[in-house]
């Protein structure tokens, strides 16, 4: 990873995950039937404890291939608890360094990883909301964010019978909760823009079909929010979007070439749509950089 602190290495090997370990899903205790029962009360429980005790074990459920399991239960009982703010921060980092863990290692189901990414965007918005994370924490947190997003290699997205992988749209809406955070330094809006630009216009030859370059406007556009950036620094870096499309020579003779531009036009109209309705003078400034990269697109 880009940068792998001391207390976050420890906490990994604290919980001793191993990268292919089989996944204990159902957690201890649980039936798929109970499970579903859960998911009937709206993932209502009556005991602290208990609640804690499933949510940890439901982390490992979040690689399974079965999406009833994997997305109508794990990530959406996950969810529904961090929003109510069910957890103490005890509780929180010990999710937090067991799907941080999840991140290393083979996914070749190609499961887990994306779906511990937007379970992570869910606790990266528990820090927004009410921080208990310090600042190493937080820096660590960005990083392996950026560094989870550069790695993204499988692009599929929704697979009939199969499901949701979304590895690239995941770790945007990550990145879209950490831009969130008042906390957040210029260092790491560097970090995070640099990470963003490998998969707008990702080095593989593939056309985004499921809303991923959405999903990857709206962090830059909450880092434009924060006012660290001239509209210099926008045309410059909007400009190395359109030199990653590759040599002009291959122009309209190369699939590799037009899916490279068909995905940054999506995400230059996606953010220039979401700009020009914003009142925030920090987003709407980079209106004329993005019409700009507009015009200049081969």
């Amino acid at each position: 990873m880009h940068r792998m602190n001391g207390w976050l290495l420890a906490g990994w090997l604290a919980i001793g995950w191993p990268a292919a370990s089989v996944a204990a899903c159902p957690p201890d205790g649980q039936t798929l039937d109970t499970l579903k029962q859960l998911k009937a009360l709206n993932f209502r429980t009556s005991d602290a404890n208990d609640q804690k005790k499933l949510a940890l074990g439901l982390l490992d459920c979040l690689g399974d291939p079965n999406p009833l399991l994997r997305e109508d239960i794990a990530a959406k009982a996950l969810q529904t608890w961090l929003r109510a703010g069910a957890f103490d921060t005890e509780t929180l980092r010990a999710m937090r360094d067991a799907l941080l863990a999840q991140l290393s290692g083979d996914d070749a189901q190609g499961f887990r990883k994306p779906w511990a990414a937007l379970t992570l965007a869910e606790l990266a918005r528990t820090d927004r909301i009410k921080p208990w994370m310090n600042a190493e924490e937080r820096s660590a947190m960005v990083d392996a964010a950026a560094d989870y997003l550069q790695s993204v290699s499988d692009y599929r997205a929704f697979v009939d019978q199969e499901g949701w992988r979304a590895g690239v749209a995941n770790a945007g809406d990550w990145m879209l909760q950490l831009a969130l955070n008042p906390a957040l330094d210029k260092a790491q809006a560097d970090r995070m823009l640099a990470a963003l630009a490998t998969q707008i216009v990702p080095d593989a030859a593939t056309a985004y079909t499921a809303g991923e370059p959405g999903h990857l406007a709206r962090p830059v556009l909450y880092l434009a929010q924060h006012g660290f950036y001239t509209q210099k620094d926008w045309d410059v870096w909007f400009g190395k979007l359109i030199v990653r499309i590759g040599d002009p020579a291959l122009a309209w003779n190369d699939s590799h070439w037009l899916a490279r531009r068909h995905d940054l036009m999506s995400f230059l109209l996606s953010l220039y749509i979401d700009a020009d309705q914003s009142t925030d003078p920090n987003i709407h400034f980079l209106k004329p950089s993005v019409v700009d990269a507009v015009k200049k697109m081969p």
